[in-house]
């Protein structure tokens, strides 16, 4: 398992590192799979003092699975006790899918899922509207299921995948009515 703690406008002390290591080394007894864990630690200037200190985890596993949780308060070490929890119960979220689908009598015993953690590049912000993030990320095959239950891991709006049925590219986004559409483009 590998693990990662970055700072944004903060210092990342020891005492800190450590405190991480030690409330993440246990994540890896309930999702054993566990390939990575990055947490990002950062200090903001919120006005509200209450949401200056954040810490946000994103953890992988060996069959492309990411779970990502954020947290907010006034203390970075209550911060990450907070976003730990929250992955506690993500993590007990996630398994109970896993179970129910393989219960499902589908025949398949694991559920396959997920995209690498992407790589991010910062760009020069200028005046003028223009791109300020490019993500570049590895697509895996998945179902319109799978990628159904990745969105709502993640937490995100939409999600991008390669749907196996289609062999095409989709995106699944999540609509106002709290009901999901498919968007299948067609190649002229």
């Amino acid at each position: 398992m590998e693990l990662s703690v970055n700072g944004r406008n903060m210092e990342v002390t020891t005492r800190l590192r450590n405190y991480v290591e030690k409330k993440t080394v246990k994540l890896d007894r309930y999702m054993p799979n566990l390939a990575e864990i990055h947490v990002d630690l950062s200090e903001t200037n919120a006005r509200n003092v209450v949401e200056r200190q954040v810490a946000q985890i994103t953890i992988r596993d060996n069959r492309g699975t990411i779970l990502r949780a954020e947290e907010r308060s006034n203390d970075m070490f209550a911060s990450i006790d907070a976003v730990v929890d929250k992955l506690y119960r993500q993590i007990s979220r996630y398994r109970g899918k896993r179970r129910r689908k393989w219960r499902g009598g589908n025949g398949s015993e694991e559920l396959v899922m997920g995209e690498p953690l992407p790589l991010e590049e910062e760009i020069v912000e200028s005046d003028d509207p223009a791109i300020v993030r490019t993500k570049h990320f590895t697509m895996r095959p998945m179902s319109t299921d799978e990628a159904l239950d990745q969105i709502e891991l993640l937490g995100h709006d939409f999600f991008v995948f390669y749907n196996a049925d289609e062999q095409a590219v989709n995106v699944l986004y999540r609509r106002r009515d709290n009901n999901y559409g498919l968007l299948q483009p067609d190649m002229d």
